[in-house]
């Protein structure tokens, strides 16, 4: 019964915001606490906040690509947890905020947790670059599921998709 107290907490996430969407996890982050939560650099901060000067501190980015990488990551991957029927692929850049993610692990699990009903989402990449146009139909789908995918972010990558692999049970 608590656990089902706890995730009515969350907001449906009919509300579409990604920054709104991954600082809700939070009181579901319970590994590595410290690091995430009170760390000098996080204890003044949000979740988004601490991906954005994560993203910044790693890959020498302006806050604002920082901002549209990081939304449109949360977006792909909230799309991938709320439909494994579809086949998704992301383009390199997007990556950039996954990978970014599911790094910060103790987050990435909270997501997990609260988005895809307490089940890891597996990241399983292929050697080779798909170029058969996934990421295009991906913004397409993350659009449908009633996210604002920042169009150019995917079509800089429209044709080459990064190598993951959604037939890997329960992966994107």
């Amino acid at each position: 019964m608590t656990d089902l107290l706890e995730h009515t907490t969350i907001p449906d996430t009919a509300l579409r915001d990604p920054k709104a969407l991954l600082n809700a996890v939070r009181p579901h982050v319970r590994e590595c606490t410290y690091n995430v939560l009170e760390s000098p650099g996080s204890a003044d901060c949000d979740l988004w906040e601490r991906e954005i000067r994560l993203l910044m501190r790693d890959h020498v980015m302006v806050r604002d690509m920082a901002e549209r990488i990081l939304g449109n990551a949360v977006m792909y991957l909230l799309t991938a947890m709320e439909r494994p029927d579809v086949h998704l692929g992301v383009g390199k850049t997007v990556d950039i905020g996954v990978h970014q993610l599911i790094l910060d692990s103790p987050v990435y699990f909270a997501l997990c947790e609260a988005y895809n009903r307490g089940r890891y989402k597996h990241h399983a990449p292929l050697i080779e670059r798909r170029r058969d146009g996934t990421v295009l139909r991906t913004a397409d789908v993350i659009r449908a599921n009633g996210f604002d995918a920042d169009g150019e972010l995917w079509a800089m990558d429209g044709a080459d998709c990064s190598p993951c692999d959604d037939k890997a049970p329960d992966s994107h």
